[in-house]
């Protein structure tokens, strides 16, 4: 899987998506400077902030799993990108949780970039386990997903290692409250955000507008949190402005490109997060202590790490599931079609190819 030497530079491409996003959206600039640190910290964070640059990179070097079947894909996925919410009946609920980038793509993608964020995480030595068990987890709990047609992580009397994980890493509420009234007032509040907002209180009291820090492919678009006391209690909510995928960026789609976050989550197989809306181009979610990743810090044993690997991979299926019955038989059909470690060669080829672009980055930012 060679590497088209043709591709532009890092920094030349993250110049170009950067024009392209503010062309969307009026940028925050400190935020996008911040980005930028992230960016030359480690491959791992790379990862996580340059999917326009993946899109590009991973049809130049792996074409072939490009044109696989396509479903609506997460995009945007690697290994923190699940968390947990509550459902309607309070219930906790594990899954993807940010669908920023969904667009139409072969489902290889989102595979091929979970198990490369796995090989970022050994490398790293968050986890333990070896390339080859890592790929072979994520395939399985994929394939078994497919095969039962899909089942939501709901974290209760079943997934005793999700449920443990999740449990340890939620967040003490008197430290995420203080840090919370911590965060900077928002100075700019634009009339729809503000309108969006206020709606999630019920109180009369204005509620206190706050900025923060969160994620990394989506650092630099405007977002707003909202802060209230309500019934003894505090609750929160954040506002985040959507562009279009950055697909559409590197592919050169032309015209208005479709947001797809609301649909690739209506038909997900999934527990509804009932605070989970999308507004035109803005997403709205509940803020809250149990509204946490869960990260391989928490996951430290070799099973217990094979096991959310193998959940990471049910969960994907469970978002393709969404695409329809028609395409999930093509995905079927291709998937047992393919020869044995083909997900282990395709992540390591994108591996090698984002650890040189994290290189090159590291190199035009230090000039």
């Amino acid at each position: 899987m060679p590497r088209n030497s043709s591709l532009a530079s890092i920094a030349a491409a993250t110049l170009s998506y950067e024009r392209w996003v503010g062309a969307q959206v009026p940028l925050v600039r400190s935020d996008l400077a911040f980005k930028h640190e992230q960016m030359a910290f480690a491959p791992f964070p790379f990862l996580r902030s340059t999917f326009y640059r993946w899109v590009q990179v991973w049809n130049e070097t792996c074409p072939e799993l490009a044109r696989a079947p396509q479903v609506l894909a997460v995009g945007d996925l690697h290994t923190e990108n699940f968390g947990t919410w509550r459902d309607g009946e309070g219930r906790l609920i594990w899954g993807i949780n940010d669908f920023d980038e969904a667009f139409p793509m072969a489902y290889t993608n989102d595979l091929v970039r979970l198990a490369t964020s796995a090989r970022l995480s050994i490398s790293a030595g968050t986890l333990v386990l070896t390339p080859r068990a890592a790929c072979s987890a994520i395939l399985d709990g994929y394939h078994a997903s497919l095969e039962r047609g899909g089942k939501p992580f709901v974290l209760a009397e079943k997934h005793p290692v999700l449920r443990h994980d999740a449990q340890s890493e939620l967040r003490d509420p008197v430290r995420f409250w203080t840090a919370m009234a911590a965060l900077p007032p928002a100075r700019h509040l634009p009339a729809a955000t503000h309108t969006i907002l206020r709606r999630q209180f019920k109180s009369s009291e204005e509620p206190r507008y706050v900025t923060r820090r969160a994620g990394l492919g989506s650092l630099g678009h405007p977002r707003v949190v909202a802060i209230a006391e309500h019934s003894g209690g505090w609750i929160a909510r954040e506002v985040k402005e959507l562009v279009a995928s950055g697909v559409a960026w590197a592919t050169g789609a032309s015209g208005s490109v479709a947001i797809h976050y609301p649909t690739i989550v209506r038909r997900a197989v999934r527990c509804a997060d009932p605070f989970l809306d999308v507004r035109g181009r803005w997403v709205i979610r509940r803020l809250a202590p149990d509204c946490s990743r869960i990260e391989f810090t928490v996951a430290r044993l070799a099973s217990e790490q094979t096991e959310l690997l193998h959940a990471m991979g049910a969960e994907t299926a469970n978002v393709h599931l969404g695409s329809g019955a028609r395409r999930i038989a093509a995905v079927r059909s291709d998937l047992d079609s393919r020869p044995p470690g083909w997900l282990k060669v395709a992540s390591r080829a994108m591996e090698r190819a984002t650890t040189a672009d994290f290189v090159a980055w590291q190199h035009a930012q230090r000039g």
